[in-house]
């Protein structure tokens, strides 16, 4: 009866929201709204204003995006459930019927959010990270003037072993000339793509390169754009494992602009004073080129000042690499400075002038076969502004070496004739933490062919037992060594190959036939002698002789026993 009760919440729940999804036309139906009354392309979540029914509809649409989350994620009970129902339902009646400001709204509707995250509170939610989605190497800051016609194409790439599905990708969008270069577009920029596809080598750049989707905007150049460069943001939602993230990715780059004489430069007062300059990070590489668990290595940050008249001073890096793993409630940074000190300083960076960090480090050797962030937060002065801040992130893949063994090599038999098989048996063990794709095993040698074994994928703790049959085909012409080459690919695509020997001894079958004596020579040739033949011939003759005398006798026996049986049989009718 319970159970039906469930069911039936679940049905009643289900078609309410179905109701609101017909009611809402301005969501996308994947947690967030293209468009609003308040700020064209982004929501406005702090404005003053009374909040109208387009309002109450983007807000019912944040509610039911959750619920659908929490109930794809959770399999809560018949108390569970009716608590969701009925949180759920006085939200949307409090929104409906109540007259609030925009702020006030967009506050309720985190504050239920949080009650219904309460209902159930084991609930786990989909965070973004950027390590996973980021923008392709190939990005190149564009130069534009105003008034022109512009093409940005933003490259993305996953570096996350998972499919990512149902992607959404928004330029954040404002009316606000010091914050957005181009002309607002009340129509919208979203774009949509159904997947893109998880990283099989777990963080490889030159994978990740390959399956990226590049997505083009394009924009028109404000008329009264200022000089310098512009930060461009765009929000990325997408869904992982079924689940909708409840925050977007946001990726940044930049635009270089130049505006017309006196429109004054990015960043300044009223548009009139010089800009702030930034630091922003053009690029990085790690020496030795492959970082692997346990490594010491040296990172290479380039980073940049892009102001073009004005100097950065007092430039303080700090580079904070990702923390995982707990022991006594600890945890540790995967990246561990040699030197004990993460920070980097120098004293200026002159106008469009580039820095390198260099920072040596060691990986720990735990780690997972996947790209690190490290994260480099800046603090630097410029002229009469003091302690201005800009933050990067880079990934770092870490690899694991590949790690292997294998059991003695069997041969059954050890020795064989041409032309017969032997049954070749040995197991090979993965003893790191990395798999192996595509196994398989090969054998050379002379005076064998055949016995070519795949086994496939072997994951990190597995065994793959080899059963092959190897043909010979030439007599040993040395010592008899086989090579059984094992070959595999890593989890960054690259070929690993390994040998063991072992013997296996052939030989050519023959058979012995009788020798015959040999007779004098007579006229230099030799032949077998008269006198052995005639021998030969009379130990024939006693042979059969002896053989016909057997047969002769036995016949005889069975004669006189026949007869005796007769006479037996006849006197016996008589009595």
């Amino acid at each position: 009866m319970n159970r039906r009760k469930k069911i039936i919440s679940i049905i009643s729940l289900t078609c309410a929201i179905m109701v609101f999804s017909m009611l809402i036309p301005a969501s996308n139906g994947l947690g967030e709204v293209y468009a609003t009354s308040t700020s064209g392309n982004t929501i406005d979540r702090s404005s003053p204003n009374v909040i109208t029914d387009d309002d109450r509809a983007d807000a019912d649409a944040q509610l039911k995006a959750h619920m659908d989350s929490i109930l794809k994620r959770t399999n809560p009970d018949e108390y569970t459930l009716k608590k969701l129902n009925d949180t759920f339902y006085s939200a949307v009646y409090y929104i409906a019927n109540t007259e609030m400001s925009v702020s006030e709204l967009w506050a309720y509707v985190g504050e239920m959010k949080a009650k219904l995250d309460a209902v159930v509170p084991d609930v786990s939610v989909t965070k973004p990270t950027t390590e996973f989605l980021q923008v392709g190497n190939n990005w190149e800051t564009p130069s534009v003037s105003y008034g022109q016609q512009v093409s940005i194409v933003l490259p993305i790439i996953n570096l996350g072993s998972e499919e990512l599905t149902d992607l959404v990708v928004s330029p954040v969008v404002s009316n606000d000339v010091k914050e957005w270069p181009f002309e607002p577009d009340t129509t919208g920029y979203g774009q949509s793509f159904a997947e893109i596809p998880g990283n099989p080598f777990g963080g490889n750049y030159e994978a990740g390169m390959f399956a990226r989707r590049e997505l083009t905007f394009q924009f028109s150049v404000r008329e009264d754009v200022m000089t310098g460069y512009y930060p461009l943001k765009f929000q990325v939602w997408y869904t992982k494992a079924g689940v909708r993230c409840e925050e977007p990715v946001e990726l940044n780059v930049y635009v270089y602009t130049q505006g017309k004489p006196g429109a004054g430069h990015i960043g300044g007062d009223d548009g009139a004073v010089e800009s702030k300059p930034r630091i922003i990070v053009t690029g990085f590489e790690t020496n030795p080129k492959e970082v692997y668990a346990g490594d010491t290595f040296l990172v290479t940050i380039h980073v940049k000042n892009t102001s073009k008249d004005k100097a950065v001073n007092n430039v303080l890096f700090d580079m904070q690499a990702v923390e995982s793993g707990t022991e006594a409630n600890t945890t540790y940074a995967v990246f561990l400075p040699t030197s004990g000190s993460s920070s980097v300083y120098t004293d200026s960076i002159g106008p469009g002038n580039e820095f390198d960090i260099n920072i040596e480090m060691t990986a720990k050797t735990d780690l997972t076969q996947k790209p690190y962030v490290i994260t480099v937060k800046m603090k630097y002065d410029a002229g009469k502004d003091i302690d201005l801040t800009d933050e990067a992130k880079v990934s770092v893949p870490v690899l694991q070496e590949a790690k292997y063994d294998t059991s003695t090599i069997e041969a059954m038999p050890a020795s064989i004739s041409v032309g017969n098989q032997s049954n070749v048996m040995f197991s090979i063990y993965n003893t790191g933490k990395t798999t192996f794709y595509n196994l398989q095993v090969k054998y050379e040698g002379d005076s064998i062919e055949g016995g070519d074994t795949f086994l496939g994928t072997l994951k990190p703790g597995e065994t793959g037992n080899v059963d092959s049959m190897l043909t010979a085909v030439a007599p040993t012409a040395d010592d008899g060594t086989i090579i059984a080459r094992v070959s595999f690919e890593n989890e960054s695509g690259q070929e690993v190959s390994f040998v063991r020997e072992f013997t296996i001894d052939v030989y050519e079958e023959t058979f012995d036939e009788p020798m015959m004596p040999e007779m004098p020579e007579e006229n230099g040739q030799k032949g077998v002698s008269l006198p052995v033949i005639i021998g030969i011939a009379a130990a024939a003759a006693v042979i059969v002789l002896i053989v016909v005398i057997t047969v002769i006798r036995k016949k005889k026996k069975k004669a006189a026993a026949l007869k005796l049986e007769e006479e037996l049989l006849d006197t016996k009718d008589e009595d």
